[in-house]
């Protein structure tokens, strides 16, 4: 038989990319997803719930719960990318919107519920946030409890490298460096396993302007035409003939772990430089014998590499239903 599908929760600021992770989650059979929670980042909190349902609807999920969360960062005013994005986040498609509304609690509530029963059957989820980390901050300092249920979290995030947001700092992470200080920190306090998916191999699983079109023209109103729009606006916005599949890596990343490789390593996250706030200090020292600062108490396992050929496949097979032909 095969192994029973995993449990799942995406954390999401739908966003382009986020669109793509989240049709990978709705639609591969090695994932129960269980619910979908949305944060302010790439777009404001309203559009984030509206693109979430409207790419549900599409994946043919209108039972997946959804709940708005967070509207803004801890300390931070808000700001999103939407110079990225589109003017709703979401690639200005004009695909229709939901009927659907989320559901009348809190996204920290939804996230609650979920993992506390999680618990109870003694079938933990992976925690996949796609988004600044807002929710999870709140949730971890909110509900300890809520740990028992986790199985790991694996973030999209952060980097050993470079930044995007910045020169030093991921989005997702410069958004909001005090809720990801805050998420590392629980998660070491509360022996919660961490991966972050970061910047060093989110570029890495690209899709073609001309895969995108062959999914558009296999299904213009379905899964697989989404899909394609979104990696052409995504080609047209970068003047590029591929596009990153993005957010939807770290999905990957929980269907086939055997498809990046990590290193397991001290992680910070810098909450005071005027140059360098957001960025995530990876400690690649070895052997790491003394530090003023003393040791982190977060130890990551931090995405170094990436088979982005077979990412790329992944989420074609699984978005156009193999439709689509090769050359990633």
């Amino acid at each position: 038989m095969p192994p029973a599908p995993l449990p799942v929760i995406l954390d999401v600021d739908t966003g382009v990319d986020d669109a793509c992770a989240l049709l990978l989650a709705a639609r591969h059979p090695a994932l129960d997803l269980r619910a979908v929670t949305c944060v302010a980042g790439n777009a404001p909190l309203d559009l984030v719930v509206a693109n979430t349902l409207t790419v549900l609807d599409v994946a043919g999920r209108h039972e997946v719960p959804v709940a708005a969360g967070a509207g803004r960062p801890l300390l931070e005013d808000p700001a999103d990318a939407r110079h990225v994005h589109g003017r709703d986040g979401m690639g200005d498609l004009g695909r229709p919107r939901s009927a659907r509304v989320p559901q009348p609690v809190h996204a920290v509530e939804l996230l609650r519920s979920q993992l506390m029963a999680a618990a109870r059957t003694g079938e933990p989820i992976t925690l996949i946030p796609l988004a600044p980390l807002t929710n999870i901050a709140l949730l971890l300092r909110t509900y300890p409890a809520v740990a028992q249920g986790i199985s790991r979290v694996l973030f999209m995030g952060g980097s050993a490298s470079t930044g995007n947001a910045t020169a030093s700092a991921e989005f997702n992470v410069f958004h909001d460096p005090e809720a990801a200080a805050i998420v590392l920190d629980a998660c070491a306090a509360l022996g919660v396993p961490v991966t972050m998916y970061g910047l060093d191999v989110f570029y890495e699983p690209q899709v073609t302007a001309a895969q995108a079109g062959e999914l558009i023209a296999a299904d213009p109103a379905g899964p697989a035409g989404l899909a394609g729009e979104l990696i052409a606006y995504q080609c047209a916005r970068f003047e590029s003939q591929s596009a990153t599949i993005g957010d939807a890596g770290a999905v990957c990343a929980a269907i086939a772990p055997g498809g990046i490789v990590t290193r397991t390593l001290p992680v910070r996250v810098e909450l005071s430089g005027r140059h360098t706030r957001g960025r995530t200090v990876v400690d690649q020292r070895d052997p790491l014998t003394h530090d003023p600062h003393g040791r982190p108490d977060a130890v990551v396992d931090v995405a170094v590499d990436v088979d982005g050929a077979a990412f790329s496949r992944l989420w074609l097979d699984t978005v156009g239903f193999h439709t689509v032909g090769g050359g990633c």
